[in-house]
């Protein structure tokens, strides 16, 4: 595992932290993409950062994958930039492992193209299913398209149109999908474009956060709910 920024940094932190004999390695960068920057910024001002460090050590064959909390447009432009796209993948997408009832599934893309034609939410299913195959161990991964509904007729002309290439594929297809059933098990893999995709996550985690508030909140109201909260555990 190679670490990537401030040596000076680093190296303190993973010897209190880990000690002397470690299997971490440290590369040093100079630079930081903060969070507000542009990508464009990053790829051509900051050579030295430790995105771009981190990126380029994967290109030369040192790292097998490059991990990031950073600048997500930062990362995805300069991992466009550095790496350059797989024959027939027109841009990158970021996919998201959810809980769903007898598993996960992945979404995609969850943020990383705003606007998706036909062609790239098609190139979105391969990957998809490329990925979870793999992850989960599944031959032939179910794939269904986010829409406003489960009708042919239903969604934009991109979603409709995608559909159809979808079903001449040799993917395995099962259809639409509405956002209220993205946890229910009916796919493996879902997808959709980075706007509606990153939305809906968002929202999850809204949702999530929401209920969190409720439930703690009635778990104060009396002595004996605050005993419950004890006992349902950490």
């Amino acid at each position: 595992l190679i670490l990537v920024g401030d040596r000076d940094e680093i190296d303190p932190l993973v010897r209190r932290i880990i000690g002397k004999e470690s299997r971490l390695r440290i590369k040093g960068a100079t630079e930081v993409v903060g969070m507000s920057e542009s990508p464009a910024d990053a790829i051509r001002k900051k050579k030295d950062s430790s995105m771009r460090v981190a990126i380029n050590l994967v290109k030369e064959g040192v790292a097998e994958a490059c991990v990031s909390a950073g600048n997500t447009g930062a990362l995805m432009a300069t991992a466009k930039f550095v790496l350059k796209m797989l024959p027939g993948i027109d841009r990158p997408a970021i996919i998201a492992e959810l809980p769903a009832l007898g598993g996960t599934v992945h979404m995609l893309d969850v943020g990383a193209n705003t606007e998706s034609d036909p062609q790239q939410l098609f190139q979105f299913a391969v990957m998809g299913s490329i990925v979870t195959s793999g992850m989960r161990n599944i031959d032939r991964p179910r794939v269904a398209l986010l829409n406003i509904g489960v009708e042919d007729t239903k969604g934009h002309e991109a979603v409709r149109s995608a559909a159809g290439k979808l079903s001449q594929s040799g993917l395995n297809y099962v259809g639409f999908i509405e956002g209220n059933e993205i946890f229910v098990g009916k796919a493996d893999v879902v997808v959709t474009d980075g706007f509606t995709g990153n939305i809906a996550v968002k929202t999850m985690e809204g949702t999530a956060g929401l209920i969190s508030h409720y439930v703690k909140r009635e778990f104060k109201k009396t002595v004996f709910t605050k005993l419950q909260a004890l006992m349902a555990g950490p």
